[in-house]
């Protein structure tokens, strides 16, 4: 398999869209990859395989190139999704660099050694979810869970909800005075 500086691409995954990419890209780029090639995926969590970045990540690489993870759980957050994705990259020719590390699926070791790390990345996964749940239980209890906030108070709703059926407003006008979506209003 061999390094491809011609095409390399490389994926970093944010699951929310405050989350800092600053730590995987440095790695990225210590890894020498170009700038322009990071696909980024912000605000996807859980096990979805249908993410953008990873969609335009896989779609851009040709025979020889290497893709370059930070991180098996920034490319995939079950075993099965690692293994495919891990799969038709190597259909396509494609090197697999995580964290560093080349993976073979030639190679016994290194086929166990990945379906190891993906068995810890899914584990990882389902506790984070599982602890978040029992998070969240807890606080309803004690009644601090109270889901999103209102975007209006209830002065705001009446008065907004009487210029709408008023009919002498835009839908528009009405969310940028109340700097509000049109869906909200």
């Amino acid at each position: 398999m061999r390094y491809s500086p011609k095409h390399p691409h490389r994926h970093a995954r944010c699951s929310t869209s405050s989350q800092d990419l600053t730590a995987q890209r440095n790695a990225l780029l210590a890894a020498g990859v170009d700038p322009d090639a990071i696909h980024v995926d912000h605000g996807f969590t859980g096990t979805k395989r249908d993410r953008p970045g990873v969609g335009e990540a896989l779609a851009a690489y040709r025979d020889g190139d290497t893709l370059v993870v930070t991180k098996l759980d920034r490319l995939a957050r079950s075993l099965p999704d690692a293994r495919d994705i891990a799969d038709e990259l190597t259909r396509k020719g494609v090197t697999l660099n995580v964290g560093g590390s080349i993976y073979d699926p030639h190679d016994p070791v290194g086929k166990l050694l990945f379906n190891v790390v993906g068995m810890v990345t899914e584990f990882e996964s389902d506790l984070i979810r599982a602890l978040t749940r029992e998070g969240m239980a807890v606080a309803k209890v004690n009644g601090k869970l109270r889901g999103r906030q209102h975007k209006l108070s209830k002065k705001q709703e009446v008065h907004l909800v009487s210029l709408h059926q008023g009919g002498k407003h835009a839908t528009t006008e009405i969310a940028e005075l109340f700097g509000v979506a049109r869906s909200t209003v």
